[in-house]
Parts: C-alpha cells; structure tokens; sequence
C-alpha cells in the first residue's frame, strides 16, 4: 500500500561530508551516490541528532505523506497516532520542493530537486525519470534509515 505514497527510494552511500568545510554546529553536507538509480545527493543533516559517516549505506525515500493510507499528514505530531511510515525509518524531515530544472539535452539530460527542510537543504540529480513526478511547491517528507554493513 505504500508505493502510493512513496515518491522516490533508493539505497545511497555517503561519499563525502563537508566537501566545503563545516558551516553550521549542527548540521553537516552528505554528498552521496545512490546504488540502483545512478541519482547523486547531497544533503545537509542535524548531524548531533542522526550522525552519519563516509561509506554509510542508508535507505532515502520521499513520501507525499506518511499515512498507509495515503491521506493528507495534518502537519501536526500525535504521538498516540496509529503507525505510519515513519515507524520504518530512524530519520524523517518535512519540507517543501523549491526548484525543479534540468539541464543539457538529449541523451546528457540532467534533473535537479530542491528541497528545503526548516532551512536543511537538499539537492537530488540524475535521471529526470526518477524525478517527473514531482512538483513545485510540493510538500515532501524525507526518511532515512541505515543499512548494517
């Protein structure tokens, strides 16, 4: 029931963290490369909440909301709420696509997905298949869980 609701997944492993020197106390830059997709990420993490390393293998998905039945999320917490998708995952955000572009043409065609969690940013490149689905403005939540090596 939840491919409904799931946008986009895929295994990454963290290439680099900080390619530009640590900005922010709290949050550090994930540069990654997904396994199945050949999508590219860099995302930026409360690093003292969910710490992650280079070579860090982890599951990303988007979601249009995290109810199984693919009901609008009310925005607000309820921790007696029956089980949603979050429960499958051990970090979960929720922002708003503020760009969506593409770049080169024919067979080197590149899409790019912006996103912005409370000022966490992420940028997502690759295939624009595995992006055209997507909208601007759209609200998103992103959930991570990390894979044992």
């Amino acid at each position: 029931m939840t491919s409904n609701i799931i946008l986009f997944e895929d295994i990454f492993v963290v290439d680099e963290i900080n390619p530009d020197g640590k900005k922010f106390y709290k949050a550090c830059r994930i540069v990654a490369r997904s396994q199945n997709c050949d999508m590219s990420m860099q995302l930026d993490i409360n690093n003292e909440i969910y710490p992650m390393n280079v070579n860090d293998k982890f599951t990303m998905a988007l979601a249009s909301t995290l109810n199984y039945d693919g009901t609008p999320d009310t925005g607000y917490y309820n921790a007696a709420k029956r089980k949603n998708l979050a429960d499958k995952y051990e970090y979960v955000m929720h922002g708003k696509l503020y760009k969506l572009s593409e770049e080169g043409s024919g067979r080197s065609i590149t899409a790019e997905l912006y996103a912005s969690f409370g000022g966490l940013l992420m940028c997502l490149k690759g295939d624009p298949s595995h992006v055209a689905h997507f909208e601007l403005d759209q609200r998103v939540f992103l959930l991570i869980r990390k894979i044992n090596k």
